[in-house]
């Protein structure tokens, strides 16, 4: 068994006010993102360096607004109801990746309407960077000790303050190797070479909600939710659709063949 290694939540106080590391993982994610969808800019010429900043807004207002209220309303809609002012404490933890998801969506949806860009074209430019934001996310999830896995007995177990005395899954270091850097690895090369457009967003969708699907067989079922129909955990239900949708967007896709 290993020991988990307590870290505290607060990475700095500025004055008075303290910094978790929790939203720092988030800034750090974007401005990887940054950094890389700049390098591709220079590469393909599909957007300006002026448009990036844009759309990095866009998507950290639907990270932030969609991942919070997602997670409230997926998984915690009684304490919402109980005590709304929660919502916008989003420091401590508790943001909900498919709400995010749907975040985007929707704000890259709207920029791309005003702007009059391909959503499809905007969405695979963006895709292959999000693994970092969640890979990050997932790390802080750890160093906040939430979130964890099932008891186990494997060798590499960990006891998390917060969840008993039992051994269980690092399942938050499990998603950040797949729902992170494997994913990363995965669309980043993909997208590397042009591809029919919407295929790297179909990829995308498709993987993670595979990757998804199989952590949650580790992590410890939601509080309060526990196993839908017995069987399957809210993340399960959440992200099978995405596997269909992503088989559907790539069949599409390489039908089309329009390439970018």
């Amino acid at each position: 068994m290993l020991v988990y290694p307590s870290i505290n939540p607060v990475a700095f106080h500025i004055y008075s006010w303290p910094v978790y590391w929790y939203g720092l993982m988030y800034l750090f994610g974007f401005l990887i993102a940054w950094f890389l969808l700049s390098m591709r800019i220079a590469k393909n010429k599909l957007f300006t360096q002026e448009e990036l900043g844009d759309i990095l807004f866009f998507g950290a207002v639907g990270v932030i607004v969609g991942g919070r209220l997602g997670y409230m309303l997926f998984y915690d809609w009684r304490t919402l109801l109980e005590q709304p002012l929660l919502l916008f404490q989003t420091w401590k933890g508790g943001m909900s990746f498919h709400g995010g998801l749907i975040g985007v969506l929707i704000a890259l949806g709207w920029y791309a309407f005003r702007h009059k860009r391909s959503y499809l074209v905007l969405m695979d430019f963006v895709a292959p960077v999000v693994p970092i934001g969640l890979g990050l996310g997932r790390i802080g999830n750890f160093i906040n000790g939430e979130v964890w896995g099932r008891v186990t007995t494997v060798p590499w177990a960990m006891i998390f303050p917060n969840a008993g005395s039992s051994p269980r899954h690092p399942s938050q270091l499990y998603e950040f190797l797949l729902e992170g850097v494997l994913l990363f690895l995965i669309l980043w090369l993909y997208s590397h070479r042009p591809r029919p457009v919407g295929a790297v967003s179909g990829l995308f969708l498709v993987s993670y909600g595979v990757f998804r699907i199989f952590v949650e067989f580790f992590r410890e079922p939601d509080e309060g939710i526990g196993f839908i129909g017995g069987i399957m955990t809210e993340g399960q239900c959440l992200s099978l659709p995405m596997v269909f949708l992503g088989i559907i967007l790539l069949l599409w896709a390489y039908r089309k063949r329009g390439v970018t």
